[in-house]
């Protein structure tokens, strides 16, 4: 009877622990969102402008890098009721002007 020796098992090294992503790819990430829904951050002032109060493109990124590194994991893990996430999605579809719904079913909030 031979005696095998323990097996070994590697250690978990610093790059297999998840890190949290970095200033410059939360930018990069908000560009590219920003960018496929069409909209261009270079259109913003540089500077602010009391008189418009319109923000600038580094009060736009401040605000969207806090937004994305802090909500979206209690968006996503959000789904309508249904007994399936394909059904839930067919079940309760956006609805563009629910008040003319209402208005022709009387029932908007009862899809």
């Amino acid at each position: 009877m031979s005696v095998s020796a323990p097996v070994r098992r590697p250690r978990r090294s610093a790059l297999s622990e998840v890190q949290p992503p970095t200033q410059e790819q939360l930018d990069a990430y908000i560009r590219t969102r920003l960018a496929l829904a069409g909209f261009d951050l270079a259109l913003l002032p540089e500077q602010p402008n009391p008189e418009t109060g319109v923000p600038t493109r580094n009060q736009v990124l401040a605000s969207l890098r806090s937004f994305v590194a802090s909500t979206p994991g209690a968006i996503a893990g959000w789904s309508p009721a249904g007994q399936t996430p394909a059904y839930a999605q067919q079940a309760s579809p956006p609805l563009l002007y629910p008040s003319i719904t209402e208005a022709w079913t009387g029932k908007a909030g009862e899809r």
